[in-house]
């Protein structure tokens, strides 16, 4: 498998109750927090959409994947509906990459990287750093769809890390990113006014 196989989905179904405003569009450096993340992401996977509410409809330009659960059952049901998108409209891809559309400082490498760790068809890969995993940083395989959705089907069923136990799962570790003044976690997110500040500061710092 190489990059070229891989299609990406941001995940964007949140509710942004921390930041008081619909986060994606809060302004960072210029221009809004899912900019950037569309920007990160494109060049590492073959097509890119995004799960969201379909008040989204072209805001991005991307195709709209809402999830097919009602009831905001969080990061679960938006990987379930990327899996069924997927499944239509790149039947030749086995696994795909899932980002938030909180977090703008990924890696660059991030798709290369998992890809190396694939250990099967049913096999997931996830992300980690500083002794922490992000399972919203992950590569999924489609063909556990029909245990994702049965999973969702027990309302009591909404934890990834619950999930994860069910299925052959690698977490790869990624360094901080380094700016010529500070450093910050890769997978930062940005959940609330403070910590689009501190992102703000960081982004700030990559350009000095």
């Amino acid at each position: 498998m190489t990059v070229s196989d891989i299609p990406g989905l941001i995940l964007a179904g949140g509710l942004s109750r921390r930041m008081g405003t619909n986060k994606a569009l809060s302004p960072l450096g210029g221009k809004p927090l899912m900019s950037h993340v569309i920007d990160r992401v494109t060049p590492q996977v073959t097509t890119l959409a995004l799960n969201a509410s379909e008040s989204w409809a072209d805001t991005f330009g991307l195709p709209l994947v809402p999830d097919t659960k009602a009831g905001h059952a969080g990061p679960l049901a938006g990987i379930l509906a990327g899996m069924r998108h997927f499944e239509r409209h790149a039947p030749q891809a086995t696994h795909f990459l899932t980002v938030p559309a909180d977090s703008p400082f990924f890696p660059a490498d991030l798709a290369a990287r998992f890809i190396d760790h694939i250990t099967g068809e049913n096999g997931i890969v996830i992300a980690a750093s500083t002794g922490q995993v992000h399972p919203v940083f992950g590569l999924w395989p489609i063909a556990i769809a029909d245990d994702l959705e049965a999973w969702l089907g027990d309302d009591r069923n909404r934890r990834i890390r619950s999930f994860l136990a069910r299925h052959p799962t690698i977490g790869v570790s990624f360094p901080p990113i380094e700016s010529l003044t500070t450093s910050i976690d890769p997978f930062f997110n940005i959940n609330t006014p403070d910590e689009l500040a501190t992102a703000e500061t960081f982004f700030k710092s990559m350009s000095a």
